[in-house]
């Protein structure tokens, strides 16, 4: 028999924590994921999930999460209304479900991706101050094929419910790394490029040295995007091969990492489709 919960007890109060507290879900490596694209993905990717939260009483759930329900190996524990509404996202009622995840994925360190003769697309952000904002890059990486993304310095967690939300899922199918800072990616760029598979680092700037149209993006490619707030760092300026610029009229400063991200990542899409070697 499905264990229910009708009381907030130690349980409800640890997954609640996973809502806000960042040093709390890096404790448990441990993580909410909200929404019925985000789940499925969880599930059809084989992500791994500790426990299935689902509403009890009236409205019934909906076929969707009945059939998650039913066919899923993942434990499942009932919540009352009240407790679900606690682990909802604080817009609408209750949710129906609510996975509990557990931290995936590996260290940048040895790390191998692509094989010779192939040329993947890494994407860095820079110390993402938004949780919306990184899981948005996420999704951009996902849409045009980048094979990961890193996260660079101390910045917004991916595993920040918002994150997990506004990837829609990607970010149960693009893997997701931290590093420090550029000496990390400069290894790696190295290791790629010693294996077979010649990699460049390509930084995206208002001054960069030439409009992103103009640059040759068919090889191995580190897309770098700088911080929301003062962009790209000058570690990382030193860091890249080449900068680029995304050619802007009208009177908005500037795209917004996100927006960039996306703007760079569908060039290198475009470039490889119509310029096919």
């Amino acid at each position: 028999m499905t264990r229910q919960i009708h009381r907030r007890n130690a349980a409800v109060q640890v997954w609640t924590a996973y809502l806000d507290n960042r040093a709390k879900r890096h404790r448990d490596s441990r993580f909410l994921v909200h929404g019925v694209r985000p789940i499925t993905e969880a599930l059809a990717h084989d992500w791994p999930l500790e426990t299935l939260l689902y509403r009890l009483g009236d409205p019934g759930l909906s076929a969707w999460a009945r059939e998650i329900l039913e066919t899923s190996a993942v434990p499942t524990v009932g919540l009352a209304p009240d407790l679900m509404a606690d682990l909802g996202e604080k817009t609408g009622g209750p949710p129906e479900l609510v996975a509990v995840a557990e931290y995936a994925g590996g260290d940048l360190t040895g790390c191998e991706i692509g094989e010779p003769g192939e040329a993947p697309v890494i994407v860095v952000f820079d110390r993402p101050n938004s949780p919306g904002n990184l899981g948005t890059v996420i999704r951009s990486a996902d849409a045009f094929g980048a094979s990961a993304v890193v996260v660079a310095g101390h910045g917004a967690d991916q595993y920040d419910p918002r994150c997990v939300r506004a990837s829609t899922g990607s970010l149960f199918s693009v893997p997701v790394f931290r590093v420090p800072g550029p000496a990390e990616v400069l290894e790696f760029r190295d290791r790629q490029t010693a294996r077979g598979v010649p990699t460049r680092i390509v930084g995206t700037d208002e001054n960069g040295e030439r409009a992103i149209f103009d640059e040759d993006l068919f090889d191995a490619t580190i897309l770098v995007v700088g911080n929301e707030t003062s962009g790209m760092s000058a570690a990382w300026l030193a860091a890249c091969d080449r900068t680029v610029t995304i050619p802007m009229g009208g009177s908005a400063s500037s795209l917004g990492a996100p927006s960039a991200a996306a703007v760079a990542l569908y060039e290198i899409s475009r470039q490889r489709r119509t310029f096919a070697r």
